[in-house]
C-alpha cells in the first residue's frame, strides 16, 4: 500500500472500534478509528467517514449487517476487527465464526478497498483467564493472518508488540483498551497503511510500566469478572447482547467532526 489518498473511510467491528473506554457514553466515546479518521482528514480534507462498530456484536453481525451497510457506501479505506466476542463465548459456534470471518475479508477484497485488519494481542500476559481462550486467540489470529497475506491487507500485529504488555495500554478490565491503547492502536493503523511520519514506535515498551505482576492480574480478574462476566451470563441468559437497542455512533458517511479532531489531540 502507499500514501495515495483517501476520501471514504468506514469502520465495522465491535466495542474496541466503536471506542469503549476512550471517554465515556455519557460524554462519548472516540476510539481508535475516530483518531485515525482525524489523522486521515488533516492529510486529506475532506475525508468521509463512517463507524459502524457496536460493542458486543460478533462475526456473524459484521457479515450480516455492517459488512453489507458498508460496502454500500463504497469506501476507498476499511478497517475491520472483531472475533473477541466469539472467542470469549462458550460453546461450539466458533468454527463458524472462523469461516464467516474469512467471509468478511474475502467480500472486503473483492471490494478493492484499502483494509486494514489486526491481530488480537495475547491477553494471557494480562488476565489470568486469558490462558483459558488462548489457544482460540491463535486461531482467530492464524484465520486474520492468512487472509492479511492473501489478499494484500494491512496488518496491525497487536499479539507481538511489546507495548501491548503494558498495563496502561488497557483499561480496569483488561480486555478493552484504555485512551492510550487506542492512541497506539491509532499509530499502528497508521503505519499499516504507510502514512508519511508513521513508524513502528507504537509497539515499543515504554520502560515504564511492564507487564502486570500478580496483583495487577488478579485484580484485573475481580474487575473482569465483575464488569464483564457476571453482566455477560446475566444478558446471555436472558438472550441479549450489550450491543442490543444500540445504534452506531456515525452510521452514514460523514465529515469528520471537530469533536473528533480535537480529541485526537487529547490523551
Amino acid at each position: 500500500m502507499s500514501d495515495i489518498g483517501y476520501s471514504r473511510f468506514v469502520a465495522i467491528g465491535d466495542s474496541q472500534t466503536e471506542g469503549l473506554w476512550d471517554g465515556d457514553d455519557t460524554t462519548g466515546v472516540i476510539g481508535f478509528a475516530d483518531r485515525l479518521a482525524a489523522m486521515l482528514d488533516s492529510r486529506y480534507p475532506g475525508l468521509l467517514y463512517a463507524n459502524l462498530a457496536v460493542r458486543g456484536k460478533r462475526v456473524a453481525d459484521v457479515l450480516n449487517n455492517q459488512l453489507p451497510q458498508a460496502l454500500a457506501m463504497d469506501p476507498d479505506l476499511v478497517t475491520v476487527c472483531v472475533g473477541m466476542n466469539d472467542v470469549t463465548r462458550p460453546g461450539g459456534a466458533f468454527t463458524a465464526a472462523l469461516a464467516d470471518l474469512d467471509e468478511v475479508y474475502r467480500r472486503l477484497a473483492e471490494s478493492q478497498a484499502t483494509v486494514v485488519t489486526t491481530l488480537f494481542p495475547d491477553i494471557a500476559k494480562m488476565l489470568p483467564v486469558g490462558r483459558l481462550i488462548g489457544d482460540r486467540i491463535e486461531q482467530v489470529n492464524g484465520v486474520i493472518k492468512a487472509a492479511a497475506d492473501r489478499h494484500g491487507f494491512g496488518l496491525v500485529d497487536l499479539y507481538h508488540a511489546p507495548s501491548m504488555s503494558e498495563a496502561l495500554t488497557w483499561s480496569h478490565d483488561r480486555m478493552h483498551a484504555s485512551t492510550r491503547g487506542h492512541i497506539l492502536f491509532a499509530e499502528a493503523a497508521a503505519e499499516a497503511l504507510k502514512l508519511p511520519g508513521s513508524n513502528h514506535d507504537w509497539a515499543q515498551a515504554t520502560g515504564g510500566y511492564t507487564e502486570a505482576n500478580s496483583f495487577e492480574r488478579l485484580y484485573a480478574l475481580a474487575q473482569w469478572t465483575r464488569g464483564l462476566l457476571i453482566p455477560w451470563v446475566w444478558r446471555h441468559a436472558r438472550g441479549r447482547s450489550s450491543g442490543d437497542g444500540r445504534d452506531p455512533k456515525y452510521s452514514q458517511l460523514q465529515p469528520v467532526s471537530e469533536r473528533v479532531r480535537q480529541a485526537s489531540h487529547t490523551g
